[in-house]
């Protein structure tokens, strides 16, 4: 279908998944898929060939200073050809009107994102999604937060997109940095993505999200752990309310957003053990992602350690 302004579609990976294939069959005549890898040897480079028509394949190169999907979103942006863009991730399904849908939302409303539903794959992970629940949909919809697996904006929306970029290349969120420089409207699609798989993995995805909260929204942060604390003592002192009380507002939560999982009986337990985990998340030092480990001092201050 012909569109007007055609878009750049953005989806960093290094292995070819059926993302692409979802994106691209959604693809106007003069839009464009960016697939985003890290170096040459990755797998999805045999699989993005030059005859690919829309798709096209963009090297990045090993991140300095940043975490390896900023490095990528900076690549990205300065090798689309549009002014329209659309941020994606190969971790869910895109239906095949996402992309117009998503278009569509944007010139209704301006820079607009969808909502993600995280779906444990792991023990620790399933424990997690009560919460996941609470600060990755209801937080992402509730504060106006960018989620990278699905957000449309234009460059003309960015106050500064040089600076934007270079900031990219100098910092782990890059959800997180659009956030910060966007006014962003969340529409209530909510795309499920499963995580984790193994307890090592839903750690480090923790200690990442904490460090990324504690970043870019020091007051919420704050303001959520004294949450946190209060209702921990409420399930010590009064724990058969306070199961009650969280299980029936999670149901409510869950229903709200259209989650059909069990998960929301987990809330009690979820809930009692977010502040050590919270406490977790701020004292290491270190966390690995997409097989790099990194080393965030500061919001513009990290170092890939390997």
């Amino acid at each position: 279908m012909s569109r007007d302004p055609p878009a750049s579609v953005l989806l960093p990976t290094t292995v070819w998944t059926s993302a692409i294939e979802e994106v691209a069959d959604q693809l106007g005549p003069s839009d464009e898929l960016l697939v985003i890898c890290d170096t040459a040897s990755d797998p999805v480079v045999r699989d993005v060939s030059e005859d690919t028509g829309a798709v096209r394949l963009v090297i990045a190169g090993e991140p300095v200073g940043c975490s390896g999907k900023a490095n990528a979103i900076a690549a990205g942006m300065e090798a689309a050809e549009h002014d329209r863009i659309v941020w994606t991730d190969d971790d869910f399904h895109h239906p095949d009107d996402w992309l117009e849908r998503l278009l569509s939302a944007y010139d209704r409303q301006g820079p607009t994102t969808e909502v993600p539903s995280f779906v444990g794959r792991d023990p620790l992970s399933t424990l997690f999604e009560p919460q996941y629940a609470l600060g990755g949909t209801a937080g992402v919809y509730f504060g106006d937060v960018a989620w990278a697996g699905a957000v449309v904006f234009e460059r003309n929306d960015l106050p500064d997109e040089g600076m934007f970029v270079r900031d990219l290349r100098s910092t782990v969120s890059d959800d997180g940095l659009l956030t910060d420089r966007l006014d962003i409207t969340p529409v209530k699609r909510v795309r499920r993505v499963e995580v984790g798989g193994t307890v090592r993995e839903t750690l480090e995805r923790h200690v990442r999200f904490v460090q990324i909260v504690r970043r870019h929204a020091p007051a919420g942060f704050a303001i959520n752990g004294v949450l946190a604390l209060g209702t921990t003592v409420a399930g010590v002192l009064f724990p058969l309310p306070t199961l009650a009380l969280l299980t029936g507002l999670f149901a409510v939560l869950y229903a709200a957003f259209g989650v059909r999982r069990w998960t929301f009986l987990l809330a009690y337990p979820s809930v009692m053990v977010s502040v050590p985990f919270l406490a977790y998340g701020l004292l290491r030092r270190t966390f690995v992602w997409g097989g790099r480990r990194y080393r965030w001092r500061s919001l513009f201050d990290v170092e890939v350690v390997e």
